[in-house]
């Protein structure tokens, strides 16, 4: 299951992210997304987790909480919409 994490402080790592859901289950993967050019997190984070019972449960439980000041926003991820082709303008 993938997981969006939002609102997150700027302060927060990857490790303090899996250990906030590896108390729900076992997770595969989790990626604070960071901005190209500066390196500083964008304050929102994908965590996947291998069983989709243990990341409604993690879901559940961490929705709605407080980290260093910041209320967490946790749901499922949606998945990327398309990318759309570049428009053509006439020659």
């Amino acid at each position: 299951m993938n997981i969006y994490v939002g609102n997150l402080p700027y302060k927060y790592t990857e490790n303090d992210l899996r250990e906030a859901f590896v108390a729900f289950g076992n997770v595969s993967r989790a990626k604070i997304v960071l901005d190209r050019e500066s390196g500083r997190s964008k304050g929102f984070a994908f965590v996947e987790m291998e069983n989709k019972a243990d990341g409604e449960t993690a879901i559940k439980s961490l929705h709605g909480t407080e980290v260093m000041g910041r209320t967490l926003t946790v749901n499922e991820a949606r998945p990327r919409p398309a990318k759309r082709p570049p428009r053509r303008t006439p020659a």
